[in-house]
């Protein structure tokens, strides 16, 4: 679910306009899954903007304090939900854990680094919802760890059907501050795409493995 309509847009403008997310339709990327995709989205870029990242650990410590008042440990999903959650945690003034995609090969083999102890409640942080697969890998350490995860809040989600069946399997709440409607919205009002373009990738939205065949 997205956490308030008019941060979605806020959020949405922010993300076009520093290129944290470019649309190409005509000119589509290829994603590491092998889809062609006409659209990029790069959250690591708010990180290099002060004015962006401040509203968006804003947002997501506003929506904690919120809707998750019970949480006790922030966690970022390795690695780009890590300096997101970071910047959460230190505004909420409450510890931090990240969460890597699988136990490191050597040393102490963690796969969960900081300290969490078994019964804590936690609300993971990530950047980016896709299919969902890496998050919810991140939820289910997290729980074997013995944690309580009370949900996940990431910054932007395709919203495809795949990825809310499986956070709705998980019985794994999660939100986020924008979303790709959101977003299509935004950029035809201020023309970063024309009707055509937005057609096409609402196409794309609604089958993204065959929109490129």
């Amino acid at each position: 679910m997205i956490y308030n309509n008019v941060i979605a847009r806020e959020v949405a403008e922010y993300l076009l306009e520093i290129k944290a997310v470019v649309l190409n339709p005509s000119e589509p990327f290829t994603w590491a899954s092998g889809w062609k995709s006409p659209i990029y989205c790069d959250n690591r870029k708010t990180l290099s903007h002060p004015k962006v990242r401040t509203f968006i650990k804003n947002a997501f410590a506003d929506f904690l304090s919120e809707d998750f008042i019970t949480c006790e440990v922030v966690a970022g999903v390795a690695t780009a939900g890590i300096p997101h959650g970071v910047l959460v945690a230190d505004v909420l003034n409450k510890p931090f854990v990240y969460v890597r995609n699988k136990a490191k090969g050597h040393g102490l083999t963690n796969q969960i680094e900081g300290k969490l102890e078994k019964g804590q409640k936690v609300v993971l942080i990530e950047d980016l919802i896709s299919t969902g697969g890496s998050s919810l890998q991140a939820v289910e350490a997290l729980r074997e760890a013995g944690a309580e995860v009370l949900g996940l809040g990431a910054i932007f989600t395709y919203g495809f059907e795949k990825s809310i069946k499986a956070f709705k399997e998980a019985k794994c709440p999660f939100f986020t501050l924008s979303d790709y409607s959101t977003l299509l919205e935004v950029a035809l009002k201020q023309d970063y795409i024309n009707e055509a373009e937005k057609k096409a990738l609402t196409a794309w939205y609604h089958d993204p493995e065959g929109w490129n065949k």
